[in-house]
């Protein structure tokens, strides 16, 4: 049990708690699509239905009020690219690129959903803000160059996972600032109930002709259901609003070393010099530009 008798290191220790089962799914997005066999498009809606199964009854035993008018709306934008984009973008993504390469990528999303932030509220960051998030997004994109094989090599999976970073960043945005009207976890659990009609209804198009996978591979499917898209945020979501909020929230920078980590160790995955080096530099200019933010 987390001490509550600290809150600052209670909220830390919450944030990471989350961070640690966030770190598990893009090396658990490509078990089930690439060795486990399951098809992308089922992994990426497919976990959307069981988290919406999830979310719906514990806002029902709860008996959480209905969101209002305009909340409505933003519920749809945090759908949008929680809910739909990032698990389908990362699913497809994910069946030709390997784990660690997806963890460096995505490792520019604190400072994207940092850049969104501050449009989104109208913020005015000082230039050393912007720098930093420029640096990362060069980074990133020199990663995937680097690693594509040069100039002009970038693959279509790192589009894919760019946007991803896109979407997730202004989903994280909307959703951290409509948190503060409906409840942290019960944002995520309406936005997961809202997007339940078309998620089942592409799990059903993806099953058409059956579903197929190894154990592993539905075991990862599994996690991705009930920790990824749902439990994690509730552990995430407590940190957060334990606080202080500006310290947890840099926990996330922790993700993709995790997720490296995971890489290497579940699946196997060789980790270059090329992995290691453009990890910590998009990692760094993360970091720079949530702190300078």
């Amino acid at each position: 049990m987390i001490p509550e008798s600290t809150p600052a290191r209670a909220g830390l220790l919450w944030g990471l708690l989350g961070v640690l089962a966030f770190s598990f799914t893009v090396p658990f997005t490509r078990l089930a699509v690439a060795d486990g066999g399951l098809d992308p498009l089922f992994v990426g809606t497919g976990r959307a239905v069981v988290a919406a199964l999830l979310a719906g009854t514990a806002l029902v035993v709860t008996g959480q009020a209905l969101p209002q008018g305009r909340q409505w709306l933003r519920v749809g934008v945090v759908a949008l690219g929680v809910v739909v984009g990032f698990p389908v973008l990362t699913s497809f993504a994910l069946t030709s690129s390997s784990a660690s390469h997806g963890a460096v990528v995505i490792a520019l999303l604190p400072a994207a959903t940092a850049v969104v932030a501050v449009r989104r509220v109208g913020e005015r960051p000082r230039p050393a803000f912007w720098c930093a998030a420029a640096i990362g997004a060069v980074c990133a994109v020199a990663f995937a160059v680097v690693q594509g094989g040069g100039p002009g090599s970038v693959q279509p999976s790192d589009l894919l996972l760019f946007g991803a970073v896109v979407a997730a960043a202004i989903g994280y945005a909307e959703g951290g600032l409509l948190a503060r009207e409906l409840g942290a976890w019960q944002t995520i659990s309406w936005a997961l109930v809202v997007a339940s009609p078309v998620m089942l209804a592409l799990t059903a198009f993806s099953a058409r002709d059956g579903v197929s996978g190894t154990v592993a591979g539905w075991w990862a499917f599994a996690y991705l259901g009930v920790v990824s898209m749902f439990l994690g945020f509730f552990a995430w979501y407590r940190g957060l609003a334990i606080g202080p909020m500006a310290t947890v929230s840099q926990v996330q920078l922790a993700q993709p070393v995790f997720g490296i980590a995971w890489a290497a160790l579940l699946l196997g995955e060789p980790i270059g010099w090329s992995t290691v080096l453009g990890g910590v530099a998009v990692i760094v200019a993360a970091t720079l530009a949530v702190r300078t933010r």
